[in-house]
């Protein structure tokens, strides 16, 4: 579907990676920060999934009932490779929140430039 010239998937998926970002420049949590980053992480995803549909595909699997076109399955592995990475990242970085925290004390931004 286009709302002005622009696909409403596309759309959403700018304004899903906006939110993300806005998260990570704006917020002092580090918790919040690492949630921003999933957020965006989500919204490639999903562009990476759609730009590999194509409307009245069959899916890529070669029996004798399905024909061409078929959906391309490379985004998809693709996807599946980033969502694994994502989890590392995210599982890292909580890690070291924990750490930082128990050092520290607290886990805003602000407080920590401070800290000696």
């Amino acid at each position: 579907m286009l709302l002005f010239g622009i696909d409403l998937d596309y759309l959403a998926f700018g304004v899903l990676f906006c939110v993300g970002l806005y998260m990570v420049v704006a917020k002092s949590n580090l918790i919040k920060k690492v949630l921003g980053l999933n957020v965006m992480q989500t919204a490639v995803f999903a562009l990476l999934v759609t730009s590999g549909m194509i409307d009245g595909a069959d899916p890529p699997v070669r029996t004798e009932a399905t024909s061409a076109p078929f959906a391309n399955p490379l985004p998809q592995a693709m996807v599946l490779t980033g969502i694994v990475v994502a989890v590392a990242l995210t599982a890292v970085a909580l890690a070291l929140i924990v750490q930082i925290h128990a050092d520290y004390g607290t886990i805003e931004v602000d407080e920590l430039k401070e800290a000696p």
